[in-house]
This record gives structure tokens, C-alpha cells and sequence, in this order.
């Protein structure tokens, strides 16, 4: 038998060696399968192509699996070093390609890409489910468990070791061989879906326009607006005319200025009906699909509901915590907002119009209010708030508060030419990671605005490895001769995506797994939504708030107005957020078990609320993108209010010392929760912070609901 193998084989090596060298070759030229050899080793962007994705991920899972099984199959006894931290250290070549794949598919993605997304889900779900299933791999890891109080582990060591069992445990180490099977096909079904439905709101995003070809349909709009909307024309073959489109910086402004009450209402319809279109992106189907699955994968585990198996793993713990959150808060808003309702009817009346206010006319009837009520508005405030100044003035308060610095580099590679690359330094020269920003819409990027890394911060055999940190965004663009003028609300926004960057650039800890972001849901929004707090106050406001033609400081007078105007139009903005964190909750404390229509299946939600006509959830079932494009913030959309509670409180500690930079609060928040990331458990490191618990009444009292 040997011997004919042998002949066997040395008739075929020619062949083979043929064979190998083009496979070398091939992997010689795919730049994952080496060192990137670019400065600070970021991804080398300029030579990544699609074809190297697919090879490199399918090599990525080989790698790691033969990893796997070399852990799963040793017959020493296991310990924390040969099964624990293996594990930690294993699939390398995964992560990388991921990191930068992932990154891609979100903020630059193509047709040929989502394919190949579609192709690789399949397989990367089976990877994760043949290691979390892998019951020799899981007795090892369950011995080690048992054994913990004896090892003498430190505190990090200790919450790898707890998180490492327990993602197990979650992921159905437990269960039988048929529930094993039962869970593949589920997840294998739930990884496709939430990639069909991402792909599905992207193309409703980019497919719909408004084009408008007579002048007087303008009447209303700010210069920039229209200037905007008449590149957009040119852009989509319409020249001559104007296109109002998707995406926030076209749309949301025509809803706030439009004098054309009919064609604000064709806008907001078309943007309040994405993905329920009843054509070939329609998600309606999908969401039932998604949410009938992750029942049977939270009954599976031994859940009753999928809010209670992702709550378990959160700081909230129980769905009865997060309605005791967002119930009064409920109740609080919607008086707020009906309050808000009364003013703007009263000016639709006075204005001499007869006819009931819409949920299409609260933008527009709200920046009238204001106006009327502060003599302010965004285009008033526009002029001061220049996008490089913005991000100059954020800067400027990062290194007060931190001491380090932000140095652009252009001879980094960039994932898109449109992206900024810096290289942050600590106060001493010190290298920290890399910065990536990529500011403005365009059709092959997600709506909103994220952060996410391109290689997390940990330790590798004592060597510290330094992150690569993305910030991605969809601002105004530059208009005509006029640079990019951002909304306050944007600027804000700039302020909140750098506080999640700063939770990556910042932190220091041994294993990635843990480090930077990867903290329960319900925390990982305190160190964003901190940073909000400083882009409004007034001494923050005298440094980086310029008239882009001028260089005038903002005046005093208007940051006064800014000030005042910041309780305005809470009541609709809380009511918003709230309604969608409990149309989350819906969807996801509930058995589903009959056949359901999803639009009025919301419907029916709202009511029991009481959610007035005039308002909707800032999103609705078939374009929410934070429950059903992934499970990020399923069951956890409810956490930016929980954070909120967090971040008033904790900035509270930083006024109370008379100094909104006090450096020893600052050095606290570095250690304590920047540094830490999931280390500990959040509110061990809130109270090493704060000395205490959070307390609600600077969180009602910021946002006017007190």
C-alpha cells in the first residue's frame, strides 16, 4: 500500500511542484500573506484588490483552524498559557483580513464586494460555530474555568479567562449534537440575512432621488443647499437641474428649509419608506426571518427572549432594567413633545394655513420655532463651524485633556483617497496608533457615522502593538466656493466618533479580544458621548467656532442663543430615540411565534406607547440598520440613553473642580475607563473614576426634561 502511494506520488510531483510554485506565487503577491511593510505596518491599501480577499480569508480559517486543533488535541493537561491565551493568539491571519474586509464593506463597498461577502459568510460562520461547538476545545477551556481560583491569575487574566468560558457557554458549547446542528443552520441563515439587509438599504439609499427642474421649487433653501443639490444633479446626469437625495447632508436640510410643502412631504416619505418598497430590496420579509431566528437561537440557549439572552451579557442584565430606564424617561418626553407640537401648530394657524401638522413638517416647523423663539438656525451657525476648524478645535481639547498630539501623514496608504491619515503621538513624541478620517457621503459608503479599527491595541509576547483607528462620517460637502460647513449637530457628532476613537488610540491592555471597544453594549457609548459635552461650551466654543471668511470668533452673543437653544426641540429628539429603543425592545422581547406584518406590527407598538402621529422612531423596522444589519445593537439600542446617564454624570465630575480640563479627572478617565477597556467590570471602573454611582439628575437636567 506504502509503495503505491510512493509511485503514486512521484508520478505526480512535476504536477504538484507546477502546481505549488503558482500557488506561492499567488500568495507571494496577495499582500495579507506578509508583513504590509508600510510605515507603523497600517494595511497596505494601494496594493489590496478584490481578488486577494477570498484567498486570503479561506487561508485565514486554514491557519487557524490547524491552530485550533493543535489546542483542542494536546495531551498536556491544560492551563491558562496552552489553552487560554492559544486561543486568545490563534487566527491572526483572520483578524487581518477581516479587519480591513469588514472596514470596506462599510465605508466602501461595490458590487463585487458584497458578493464576495455573500460568498464568505457561509464559511466564516462555520469557522466560528466549529470552534465554539469544538467539544474537546471546550473541555479544555472548561477545566481551566474550574481550576481559576488556584492559578493565582491577575485581574486581566482573570476577565479573559470568565469571558472566554462564558462566550462558550453562549455560543452553544452546552448544547446537544442536534441542538449543535440546529444552531449552525441558524446562525449560517442569521449571517446571511443581515448582510442581505445592509445591502438592500444601501441600494434604496442610492436609487432614490428627487429631481427638481423649476427654480421656484427652491425657495427656501440656503445657497448651500442648493448648490449641493445642483453638483448632485451634475453628478447624476441631470444637469441644469437639482437632486435632492438620501443621503443626511441633502436630505436633512431640505426637510428644514423647503418653503414646498409637497415636496418635503415626497422627501420624508421616500426616506421614512426605505427597504419597504415591495420591490426586490424590500426587508419586511427579512426582519420576520431575522427575528423568528434569533428566538429559537435565545431558546436554544435557554432564554425565554433574544433581549433576555444579549441583555444577560450587558450592563442592564434583564429587559425590566431597560424599561425602568426608558418608561419614565417615556413619559417625561412625550408631554415635552406634545408641548413642542402646540407651539408649531399655533405658527401653522397664525401663518393663516388651515391644515393639521405632519410628521413632514416638524423639521421644517421646528427650525421656524426656533428661529422665532432664539433668533437662531443652522445656516446661522454654519459659518462658524468649518469642518478642519471643527476637527482642529477637537484636537485642541484632546490634547488639553490628554496632552497628545495629531500630526497628518501623507505617505501612509489610505483606504479611500478621500480618508486623512495622522499619526498620534503622545505629549513626549511617544507613538500611540494611527487616525484615519474619512468625512464625506458618498454611494459606496453606509449612512451615519462610526468608528472601527483596522488592527486593535494588545500585547504580543511583551511587544506593545500599536492600533489603527478609522473614524467615518457623512458630512455636508464643500459647495461651489464654500468649504465644508458643518452643522452644530455634526460638529457634535465629530466630537462623539473621536471619543470611541480615543477608547482604541488609548488602550492598553495584553490581549485584543479585550481591549479598546470591547465592552458590553451599554458602556462602549460613555466615552463617545463624554466628548459631546465639550463641543458646546462656550470656552471650547471661543477656540475653534471661526467664521470660515472672516476668522471672526463666534460671538458671544450667539453662543448664548446656542446655549439657550439647546433644551429646544428635546422633547421630539428624546421622543425619537426612545420610541426606537422600545420598537427595539418590541421586536426583541416577544416570542414572534405566528406570521406578523412588520409595518403594522410597529404600528401597533407605537400605539401602546403613545407615540403621537406627528413623530416617528428616528428608526423604523425596514431601514434599522443598528438591530438588523448585524446584532451589534439588537436589544441594545436603548444603550446611547443608558450612556447618557453615564456621560452626564461623569463630565458632572469634571465641572465640579472648576476646570472642564482638570487634568487629574482627565488622567482618571485615561485609566480608569479609557485605558481599561473590558478588563473589569464597567461599573467597577465607573466607580475607580467617579467614586461613586451615576446619577440621573445631570442627565434630566441637560436635556430639559427635569
Amino acid at each position: 500500500m506504502r509503495k503505491t502511494v510512493f509511485f503514486l506520488l512521484s508520478s505526480m510531483i512535476i504536477f504538484y511542484s507546477c502546481n505549488q510554485d503558482k500557488a506561492m506565487d499567488a500568495e507571494s503577491e496577495n499582500p495579507f500573506f506578509s508583513d504590509y511593510n508600510t510605515p507603523f505596518n497600517v494595511p497596505d491599501f494601494d496594493r489590496i484588490d478584490l481578488e486577494h480577499y477570498l484567498p486570503a480569508l479561506k487561508k485565514g480559517i486554514e491557519d487557524q483552524t490547524i491552530e485550533i486543533d493543535f489546542i483542542s488535541s494536546n495531551t498536556e493537561a491544560p492551563t491558562y498559557s496552552n489553552t487560554i491565551e492559544a486561543l486568545e493568539y490563534s487566527g491572526s491571519l483572520l483578524d487581518k483580513v477581516l479587519y480591513v474586509f469588514n472596514n470596506m464593506q462599510s465605508a466602501n463597498t461595490n458590487t463585487e464586494l458584497q458578493n464576495i461577502a455573500k460568498e464568505a459568510a457561509p464559511l466564516l460562520t462555520a469557522h466560528e460555530d466549529n470552534i465554539s461547538l469544538n467539544a474537546l476545545l471546550f473541555e479544555r477551556v472548561k477545566e481551566v474555568y474550574e481550576l481559576r481560583e488556584e492559578l493565582s491569575l491577575g485581574s486581566e487574566e482573570t476577565m479573559l479567562l470568565e469571558k472566554t468560558y462564558k462566550a462558550f457557554v453562549r455560543n452553544g458549547a452546552n448544547l446537544s449534537d442536534s441542538d449543535k446542528a440546529k444552531l449552525r443552520k441558524t446562525n449560517e441563515k442569521l449571517a446571511l440575512l443581515g448582510l442581505e439587509f445592509g445591502d438592500n438599504l444601501l441600494a434604496e439609499d442610492n436609487d432614490w432621488i428627487l429631481i427638481i427642474d423649476k427654480e421656484e421649487d427652491l425657495a427656501g433653501l440656503p445657497d448651500m443647499v442648493i448648490n449641493g443639490a445642483a453638483e448632485a444633479a451634475d453628478a447624476s446626469g441631470h444637469p441644469g437641474k437639482w437632486v435632492i437625495t438620501m443621503h443626511k447632508p441633502s436630505w436633512i436640510p431640505f426637510m428644514q428649509y423647503s418653503e414646498n410643502r409637497t415636496l418635503r412631504e415626497k422627501v420624508y416619505t421616500a426616506w421614512m419608506n426605505r427597504g419597504n418598497n415591495d420591490n426586490d430590496k424590500d426587508n419586511k420579509d427579512i426582519i420576520v426571518e431575522i427575528v423568528k431566528l434569533r428566538n429559537e437561537k435565545a431558546n436554544l440557549m435557554g432564554f425565554n427572549t433574544w433581549a433576555d439572552y444579549i441583555l444577560d451579557n450587558n450592563m442592564a442584565k434583564t429587559p425590566e432594567a431597560v424599561y425602568d430606564l426608558l418608561n419614565p424617561l417615556w413619559e417625561k418626553t412625550n408631554t415635552v413633545a406634545q408641548l413642542e407640537l402646540k407651539d408649531m401648530q399655533a405658527m401653522i394657524n397664525t401663518e393663516g394655513n388651515d391644515f393639521k401638522l405632519e410628521s413632514w413638517d416638524w423639521w421644517y416647523y421646528a427650525e421656524k420655532v426656533r428661529k422665532e423663539k432664539y433668533d437662531l438656525d443652522d445656516e446661522t451657525l454654519r459659518p462658524y463651524f468649518e469642518l478642519n476648524a471643527v476637527r482642529d478645535g477637537l484636537f485642541y481639547v484632546i490634547n488639553q485633556l490628554y496632552g497628545i498630539t495629531f500630526e497628518e501623514r501623507n505617505d501612509l496608504p489610505k483606504p479611500h483617497p478621500d480618508a486623512i491619515a495622522y499619526e498620534v503621538k503622545e505629549s513626549d513624541g511617544q507613538h500611540i496608533g494611527i487616525l484615519y478620517m474619512d468625512f464625506h457621503p458618498r454611494n459606496s459608503k453606509s449612512g451615519g457615522a462610526w468608528m472601527d479599527a483596522y488592527r486593535k491595541q494588545y500585547r504580543l509576547k511583551d511587544e506593545f502593538v500599536n492600533p489603527v483607528i478609522t473614524t467615518v462620517f457623512n458630512f455636508s460637502k464643500p459647495t461651489g466656493d464654500k468649504p465644508a460647513l458643518l452643522t452644530f449637530d455634526e460638529a457634535s457628532t465629530m466630537f462623539h466618533e473621536l471619543g470611541h476613537a480615543l477608547h482604541g488610540l488609548l488602550s492598553d491592555c495584553t490581549y485584543e479580544s479585550i481591549s479598546g471597544t470591547a465592552v458590553p453594549i451599554d458602556f462602549v457609548e460613555l466615552p463617545s458621548q463624554i466628548m459631546e459635552n465639550w463641543a458646546g461650551e462656550p470656552q471650547v466654543l471661543r477656540v475653534y467656532a471661526r467664521h470660515y471668511e472672516t476668522g471672526e470668533v463666534i460671538p458671544d452673543e450667539l453662543i448664548e442663543k446656542l446655549d439657550q437653544s439647546s433644551k429646544f426641540n428635546q422633547g421630539f429628539s428624546m421622543t425619537e430615540r426612545i420610541s426606537a429603543s422600545l420598537l427595539d425592545m418590541a421586536w426583541h422581547d416577544t416570542k414572534m411565534d405566528s406570521e406578523v406584518d412588520p409595518i403594522q406590527f410597529e404600528a401597533n407598538q407605537m400605539d401602546k406607547i403613545g407615540l403621537i402621529d406627528e413623530i416617528i422612531p428616528r428608526y423604523r423596522s425596514t431601514y434599522y440598520a443598528h438591530i438588523f444589519n448585524g446584532d451589534m445593537y439588537s436589544a441594545g439600542y436603548y444603550s446611547y440613553l443608558w450612556a447618557e446617564v453615564l456621560d452626564a454624570d461623569a463630565f458632572n465630575a469634571f465641572k465640579e473642580t472648576g476646570d472642564i480640563f482638570d487634568k487629574t479627572k482627565a488622567s482618571d478617565f485615561r485609566k480608569y475607563i479609557l485605558a481599561k477597556g473590558g478588563t473589569d467590570e464597567p461599573m467597577k471602573l465607573y466607580h475607580k473614576f467617579r467614586g461613586k454611582d451615576p446619577e440621573i439628575e445631570a442627565f434630566l437636567l441637560r436635556s430639559g426634561l427635569e
